[in-house]
């Protein structure tokens, strides 16, 4: 029996008719059309899905689309303005960061929800917020060097002002004590 959900997508209000089993990764590409967010693993390993809800990443494979209802999703394209990319994509983009791209709408998410946090992050901070994520082609370092230089730089022109959740493009501190769930279904 489906169930009507409502939430927000990329500052849109969406309703629609969810099945008990679907999950938000399905909905999100195979019923409205989002792109960003991709099926790797299919079991909450390689990050290639995270969204965030309700400022928070997750995994969207593992979320039920029904427990979406009455919630914020933010996907890689909810965090540009007007079709332009965020100064933290841009930093990436200059730093060459990502080979293939299939990592990086997660990695970016991911990255977004650490700043929001902690505009002050150190290295081992980056490493452990995009923990998460695998990316088989940079071994990481570009992308947190990328990150690093986007936080450093930020703190050099912007004051440190907390911003209300769900801003939209610029990463700045989030109030929200929310953190992102660790990584599951873990193989040793």
């Amino acid at each position: 029996m489906k169930k009507k959900i409502t939430f927000i997508l990329n500052g849109q209000s969406i309703s629609l008719d969810v099945a008990p089993h679907e999950v938000l990764l399905e909905v999100l590409r195979d019923r409205l059309g989002v792109r960003s967010p991709k099926c790797g693993c299919d079991r909450g390993d390689c990050g290639t899905c995270t969204v965030l809800l309700d400022g928070r990443s997750v995994r969207s494979c593992l979320v039920l689309a029904i427990e979406a209802d009455g919630q914020t999703i933010t996907t890689l394209e909810g965090l540009m303005t007007e079709g332009k990319i965020t100064p933290l994509q841009q930093s990436l983009l200059e730093r060459n960061a990502f080979q293939c791209g299939f990592c990086a709408p997660g990695m970016i998410l991911s990255a977004t929800e650490l700043l929001r946090r902690n505009p002050r992050p150190d290295e081992h901070q980056i490493r452990e917020a995009i923990a998460g994520n695998l990316c088989r082609c940079t071994g990481y370092t570009p992308i947190v060097d990328a990150v690093r230089e986007y936080a450093d730089a930020r703190q050099q022109t912007t004051p440190v002002a907390p911003s209300p959740a769900g801003r939209g493009n610029d990463p700045t501190p989030n109030p929200s004590p929310l953190r992102r769930g660790g990584r599951t279904g873990r193989r040793k």
